[in-house]
């Protein structure tokens, strides 16, 4: 599994899943395909993590099998048996390579085409799970500026750049949602939490910006009420879902909606887009018998699968590899449907 061949001939998907990603990466003349775009960085959690906590120290860190185990290269530190979401985006965009990880220290030569910062746990407050994308990110434009010569050359080239982040999951799953927040949650209630992640993200974004990012797609939080982990600690009360969870992460949606048209007001320079990861899910999932269930065997402290054990054979049936992140084909039956606001943001 993981190749586009073997995927379409295990999914029975509507063709029109398919439409968007033929027009974004169109073979060229010689039968190749040519990039959308020259440059792609992304930000984001464990969704989007291809290796940045390998070294960490940190329980968060899935360079082990059964990871990777339909990924060409093994166990690489990304949350799935495959590719992630941020891969396909590359590949469809006809990226020939997959973006590097910043850990991986990426040459001259990658850093012009992108890098990966996404770390898993990584949330949009300090509290939720440490990061420091933006600050690695200003090492690597700064890395730019001096390969091309200028500023000018550097942010030139950057505005042409692909940004995709996806935030936010883990200031609930890690923070606000934990039985032992307490604290944080009579401070504020749900709409003032979104409003705080949204103000803090917005800043966050603006210093994107300012570092030459002009096309941004922004991932909404998607249904974590609807993964193995919440179904099995809250329970669902016969619903399919967490219904409570879901209904608390909406304002963030919302609010992120709204940062969104502002951002475009603001900047008339540059395009953000809303990816929106709740359709993309709720789409996907209707392909998969297994929709509460991981297809590996999971550690009930992390989530995550045990080492070296043996996962479940029919990994085109499940939705969930572990307690938390979607199987290969899941990302690959969600990302057609983000595909249309990326294509208006290039």
């Amino acid at each position: 599994m993981g190749s586009r061949r073997s995927f379409l001939q295990s999914c029975s998907c509507p063709l029109s899943l398919f439409v968007v990603v033929v027009a974004l990466a169109a073979p060229s003349a010689d039968g190749s395909r040519a990039a959308r775009v020259p440059c792609y960085f992304i930000f984001g959690d464990s969704l989007y993590d291809s290796g940045n906590n390998n070294n960490l120290n940190t329980s968060v860190k899935v360079n082990y099998s059964p990871y990777g185990i339909d990924f060409p290269a093994g166990p690489t530190g990304r949350f799935s048996n495959g590719r992630t979401a941020a891969d396909i985006i590359g590949e469809t965009l006809g990226f020939k390579d997959f973006i590097p990880p910043f850990a991986s220290n990426p040459d001259d030569r990658q850093i012009l085409v992108g890098v990966n910062y996404a770390s898993g746990s990584a949330g949009i407050l300090v509290q939720s799970g440490k990061q420091g994308q933006l600050r690695n990110h200003k090492v690597t434009v700064s890395r730019i500026v001096k390969k091309l010569g200028s500023k000018k050359a550097a942010f030139e080239h950057l505005g042409q750049c692909l940004y995709i982040c996806n935030m936010g999951n883990n200031d609930y799953i890690n923070n606000y949602i934990l039985p032992q927040s307490t604290a944080i949650r009579s401070q504020y209630n749900p709409a003032q939490f979104a409003a705080l992640l949204v103000a803090r993200y917005s800043a966050q974004i603006k210093r994107m910006y300012e570092l030459g990012a002009r096309k941004v797609a922004l991932a909404g939080i998607s249904n974590i009420g609807c993964t193995p982990s919440l179904i099995a600690t809250v329970g669902t009360n016969g619903a399919p879902c967490v219904t409570s969870v879901n209904q608390l992460v909406a304002p963030f949606n919302i609010g992120l909606k709204s940062l969104i048209s502002q951002l475009k007001s603001a900047h008339p320079d540059a395009k953000f887009g809303y990816l929106d990861t709740i359709r993309a899910g709720i789409l996907a999932s209707q392909e998969f018998k297994v929709r509460t269930t991981p297809c590996c065997q999971v550690s009930t402290v992390t989530g995550l699968c045990l080492p070296n054990t043996v996962p479940c054979s029919q990994r085109q049936s499940y939705l969930f590899w572990d307690a938390f992140h979607p199987t290969e084909l899941a990302n690959r039956l969600g990302a057609p449907i983000l595909l249309p606001v990326i294509q208006r943001i290039l």
